[in-house]
């Protein structure tokens, strides 16, 4: 008889194991000659040599397909076992999946093309009204290049444009003061990484979030670095970003031109980039428009009324 442990440390352990420990319950019944106890993040795995490496292949696939889906049920562990494809694996198409299971892939025409030159090019810019995607497809983009290890890191920004409110006058220290800016990139991060885990790659700094300004003197490497509302950089600002790329680095970047709340007169960083980067090799720009938006109808309406308006 011999005794192993597996630590299941970078998947969400309540996922993993099932409601009531409803899939660690199947994994035993699969595994009628083994012993297996499991506390915390720790399986402790008692049994004859054949035996536990069938297991530890089986834990090894759930593991990768729970880090990748954020769900797992007995049917996909079934298929894990019999060696079969699950569900998950015969779609296509998709990026990464939310925390509660839910494909995320692109929902139009534009969208897709974003998505296919991240794949080719190092550098894209993605410019539309809101509500098309832009931000969020982003960042599913950054999380699977996580989950594929093809970076390292995550690096995602914002400039902190005052608009209504000034900075000084806003209750708090300076992180309470700039965390509202940033808050919808949170609200992302946290549709797709489960709360426990986000957080501890928040405090290991794999997932960085800052203001445009704590940019300036880095090299960002072995990352995919994102900077949104690029429509209210100025040009030294937009050039600044542009100039951390670092090796095995992608950057997108986002914003609407219809919503610059830069001073009077002056002018965009993203307009500016939009009108002398075009044919940089290595470098997209993804123009949406209202048939990419995918929030409430209404938003395609509010949309189409403004663009009339002007």
């Amino acid at each position: 008889m011999i005794e192993k442990h597996i630590i299941l440390e970078d998947v969400d352990v309540q996922t993993f194991y099932g409601t009531s420990n409803s899939h660690l319950t199947m994994l035993k019944s699969l595994f009628p000659k083994l012993r297996i106890v499991a506390r915390g993040n720790v399986m402790r795995i008692l049994g004859n040599e054949d035996e536990l490496s069938k297991f530890e292949a089986v834990v090894e696939k759930i593991r990768k397909h729970v880090l990748f889906y954020n769900a797992i049920n007995e049917e996909d562990i079934l298929d894990i076992f019999n060696g079969n494809a699950t569900r998950g694996e015969s779609a296509k198409d998709i990026v990464v999946y939310s925390v509660t299971g839910k494909p995320i892939k692109a929902r139009s025409r534009n969208q897709q093309l974003m998505v296919d030159e991240f794949e080719r090019n190092d550098m894209v810019f993605a410019i539309g009204p809101a509500g098309t995607g832009k931000t969020y497809l982003g960042i599913a983009l950054a999380v699977k290049a996580l989950k594929d290890k093809t970076a390292r890191r995550i690096i995602l920004s914002r400039p902190a444009v005052e608009a209504g409110e000034k900075l000084g006058f806003l209750p708090g220290d300076m992180k309470d003061k700039i965390d509202p800016y940033l808050q919808p990139l949170y609200d992302a991060l946290e549709d797709m990484i489960p709360a426990a885990k986000l957080q501890d790659m928040i405090d290991k700094r794999i997932i960085q979030i800052a203001p445009l300004a704590f940019m300036r003197g880095r090299t960002l490497s072995d990352a995919v670095v994102i900077l949104d509302e690029a429509q209210n950089t100025t040009s030294a600002q937009l050039r600044m970003f542009l100039t951390r790329m670092g090796w095995n680095t992608k950057m997108i970047i986002t914003g609407d031109l219809t919503q610059i709340d830069l001073p009077k007169g002056q002018e965009s960083g993203l307009c500016e980039a939009n009108r002398i980067l075009h044919n940089i090799d290595g470098i997209s720009f993804i123009e949406m428009n209202k048939n990419d938006i995918v929030r409430h109808r209404l938003v395609t309406r509010i949309v189409q009324a403004y663009e009339k308006n002007d």
